[in-house]
């Protein structure tokens, strides 16, 4: 971690570092060493899940790291036959959990299969233009304000 942390990224304003949940090891020694501008959260809408984000807030909140937002992951699947949505893991739980601890919702990514392709293909959609992208597109801006205000 402190390799990645201490290599220079040039003009980089944001360093997003995806970590395991929960509060192990990884969280405490970046607390410890490297304590970052701010945090967001990543969560399936699974009560369990939300478990575990609620346990890494709680450890960046100790830590006087705020909390940016929070942002759903896997949400909602569309079938590539049909057109129909369903909600494997559920639904808008992210959104409700982040009204109660009054966070900022950030957003939803959806799980599809571009998404999956592009980044078996090393081309993550957050980096292109297609529909996949809009998601993560919508996500950055909302970061990039928060840079420029401190608030999203």
């Amino acid at each position: 971690l402190s390799q990645l942390i201490d290599a220079e990224w040039g003009d980089t304003e944001i360093l997003l570092i995806d970590l395991p949940p929960g509060t192990g090891d990884v969280q405490l020694s970046m607390l410890a060493d490297h304590r970052p501008d701010g945090a967001v959260l990543v969560s399936t809408p699974q009560d369990l899940a939300l478990i575990d984000a609620a346990r890494a807030g709680q450890l960046f909140e100790q830590g006087n790291v705020p909390i940016i937002g929070l942002v759903e992951n896997m949400a909602g699947y569309e079938c590539p036959h049909c057109g129909e949505v369903s909600d494997p893991f559920g639904t808008g739980g992210v959104e409700r959990f982040a009204a109660a601890l009054e966070i900022p919702f950030l957003g939803r990514i959806p799980l599809t299969i571009g998404t999956r392709l592009a980044g078996d293909a090393g081309a993550p959609p957050a980096a292109g233009d297609g529909p996949e992208a809009l998601p993560f597109v919508a996500i950055a801006a909302r970061l990039d304000h928060w840079l420029d205000t401190g608030a999203v």
